[in-house]
């Protein structure tokens, strides 16, 4: 379990290193590019969603208690582009499987 510390204050919330690894490559390059957007998640402990307005000036900390970069899988991360591009924001969707392309000659 890896953690999102927004405002470099309290407010932080628990993620699998996996997906914290993918959310970490989403916000940095939507960042990049100036564009503010809204995250939601909701809390492992079942006691409901915290939304968090995510823009360049506010300082986000992304902690993995893992020692291994996990593997990325391309997909998900153009998936979850696509949803924090939308009116909702960003948000967790589930993992697709990534596609591996054929070997040449097959």
């Amino acid at each position: 379990m890896g953690r999102f510390i927004y405002d470099a204050t309290a407010n932080s919330v628990e993620i699998d290193d996996r997906v914290l690894a993918h959310l970490r490559i989403v916000v940095m390059n939507k960042l990049r590019r100036g564009e503010s957007f809204m995250f939601d998640i909701d809390i492992g402990d079942g006691s409901g969603r915290r939304s968090f307005w995510l823009n360049p000036s506010v300082p986000l900390q992304f902690h993995f208690y893992g020692s291994r970069q996990p593997a990325i899988n391309r997909a998900w991360v153009e998936e979850l582009i696509q949803v924090a591009s939308g009116p909702n924001g960003l948000t967790i969707v589930p993992e697709p499987t990534e596609e591996v392309p054929p070997a040449p000659g097959a």
